[in-house]
């Protein structure tokens, strides 16, 4: 194991200082793996201890780094800016209403179920969910801003990092007591 993530290292840093992205070496990596070596499932065990690494730290650093916001320099009237405040009203207000009124009336016309033993509230709590649009966000607000100045830039970040805070507070809180809710029922 010791081997591999030594091994792992020098291949992402030479694939790096190659000018070649360096997602590749990850990707050649992950190719390299045994699935099993003897009775011993060596990529599910990896899977296994790198998972609590992988979620609580390395995609949450990655996600901000990709912001590029400065946090030096930002204030709160920043959060008035017309850019940021339409992008955290558009990822906060707009996704949950949209998604959930959607699949309200697909249900409600039949296009579609309600899954079983999910109940409206969940749905909701779903659907609010839908406003942590980081990725697809930094995407299209860099696509759209690339040739404006750079506050537009620094606003249209800010904007998407507190959007999406938002919607993961609100949707954590409604799926929790959901789903606690849910469980009193079953107990009844």
């Amino acid at each position: 194991m010791t081997v591999g993530i030594i091994v792992g290292v020098l291949l992402w840093i030479f694939v790096l200082k190659s000018g070649v992205h360096a997602t590749l070496a990850g990707v050649f990596l992950a190719m390299c793996i045994p699935l099993k070596v003897g009775k011993n499932t060596v990529l599910d065990d990896l899977e296994h201890n790198l998972h609590p690494w992988v979620y609580y730290s390395v995609i949450p650093l990655f996600a901000l780094s990709n912001t590029g916001i400065p946090l030096a320099g930002v204030s709160f009237e920043a959060l008035l800016e017309p850019i940021s405040l339409e992008i955290i009203l558009g990822l906060f207000i707009g996704k949950q209403l949209g998604v959930f009124s959607f699949s309200w009336i697909a249900i409600k016309l039949g296009f579609a179920k309600l899954p079983t033993g999910a109940s409206w509230i969940q749905l909701y709590g779903v659907s609010v969910l839908t406003g942590v649009g980081f990725t697809m966000s930094l995407l299209i607000s860099s696509l759209a801003f690339e040739h404006s100045s750079g506050d537009h830039v620094l606003m249209d970040r800010i904007g998407i990092l507190i959007g999406s805070l938002l919607s993961g507070i609100l949707a954590y809180a409604v799926l929790f007591f959901a789903g606690k809710s849910s469980k009193e029922k079953c107990l009844e």
